[in-house]
């Protein structure tokens, strides 16, 4: 999955942790409810300010052993030279951005089960803490509850539904009885589908049993987890039709390109508005100086496009990814996606000229017509 709204935090091993805007949502919630109805129901006759300090510190060292459950699956990873590009928290927890799927079926099993070992090694660490603790009762109090948090998430992410970690572990398993990881991930996805549909009915019954709100977070999990299993299947798929297809057999090779010197107004009427491309290489005696794209155009105000030229508003190439005509297509694809682009500058290595651009458009033209013909 893609989280692209996020707020940097720094970085963990090397990893990039972030805060996607929806935690801010889901940690309030925690800390209320743990606040304003947990502890003082669990633990009555504290003080109001020492429930919400309990609540406020649990609910930060809860999403800190998120963080830590994630940072088992990249540190496997690692281990086993496949990518990370970032840990984001958001309102279901968080996410290991994985830069690319596990080339073996063992692989696979040890960066899933590692995620769920470390949070079953949390539960155990904070309940012996609740059992030196329980003199203090706040601490106890505390602990005890982090420890029944992390073992309750390491249980609930070995659900064998596909995308949780219980789903890949299940794929791992499937891909080593079938030989196919195409197969195993059809098999897992379809087991994801079953278990949010359930997730799903098991929600909508508890809101009709009086458990409203309670019964609409569930019903709300199963259709975050019915959408990622869809779109992990879509993406495997996507993958095996890009597969062994290059940038150059799809790329645009007749691409206008445009003088670093020409302004916005020059831009805009004599050629967006006469051709209706929406980007255009600039370049000068064939040598690629960066890209623009109508984004840019709409970024300077109507009355300085006369004094600013494209130079000055186009994408420099330092900053640009780019490919090269015999760059895998697959690869391509997924560093548009990464980056939230929808062009990529397609650069000859032999001479370091333009060869064409692959734009997002060209892989979906192509993938409906490999899919129609039946390739």
């Amino acid at each position: 999955m893609s989280l692209t709204r996020s707020i940097p935090l720094g970085r963990i091993l090397g990893i990039p942790l972030g805060l996607d805007y929806s935690w801010f949502l889901i940690f309030a919630l925690v800390t209320w409810s743990l606040a304003g109805s947990y502890f003082p129901g669990q633990y009555p006759g504290w003080g109001t300010g020492l429930y919400w300090a309990i609540g406020l510190a649990t609910s930060l060292l809860f999403f800190a052993s998120v963080v830590l459950h994630e940072l088992g699956h990249s540190v496997i990873a690692l281990r086993n030279g496949i990518p990370v590009r970032s840990i984001t928290l958001f309102i279901f927890g968080g996410v290991a951005q994985i830069g690319r799927e596990p080339g073996s079926p063992g692989v696979e099993f040890r960066v899933a089960i590692a995620g769920p070992i470390v949070s079953f090694a949390l539960a155990g660490l904070f309940g012996a803490l609740g059992w030196f603790a329980a003199s203090f009762a706040p601490l106890a109090a505390l602990a005890t509850y982090l420890a029944y948090i992390n073992a309750s998430l390491g249980l609930f992410n070995l659900i064998p539904g596909f995308p949780l970690d219980g789903g890949r572990v299940f794929r791992a398993i499937v891909w080593r009885v079938t030989h196919s990881f195409r197969r195993a991930t059809e098999i897992a996805g379809a087991a994801g589908n079953l278990f949010a549909w359930l997730f799903i009915f098991w929600g909508v019954w508890q809101m009709f049993d009086g458990n409203f709100a309670g019964g609409l977070w569930i019903a709300f999990i199963g259709w975050f987890l019915q959408n990622a299993a869809t779109a992990s299947v879509q993406q495997m798929t996507l993958e095996r039709l890009l597969t062994g297809h290059t940038v150059g057999e799809i790329m645009t090779r007749e691409c206008p390109t445009v003088a670093p010197e020409v302004t916005l107004e020059q831009l805009v009427h004599d050629h967006i508005l006469t051709t209706g491309r929406r980007f255009f290489p600039v370049a000068r005696a064939g040598r690629v100086e960066g890209l623009l794209t109508l984004h840019h155009v709409k970024e300077i105000s109507r009355d300085r496009w006369a004094t600013t030229t494209v130079a000055q508003a186009m994408t420099p190439l330092v900053q640009l990814r780019i490919a090269h005509p015999g760059d895998g297509l697959w690869k391509a694809m997924q560093e548009m996606t990464a980056d939230g682009v929808n062009q990529l500058p397609v650069i000859d290595a032999a001479n370091g000229e333009l060869a064409g651009v692959l734009a997002r458009d060209n892989v979906l033209t192509f993938v409906r017509t490999l899919a129609e013909v039946g390739v």
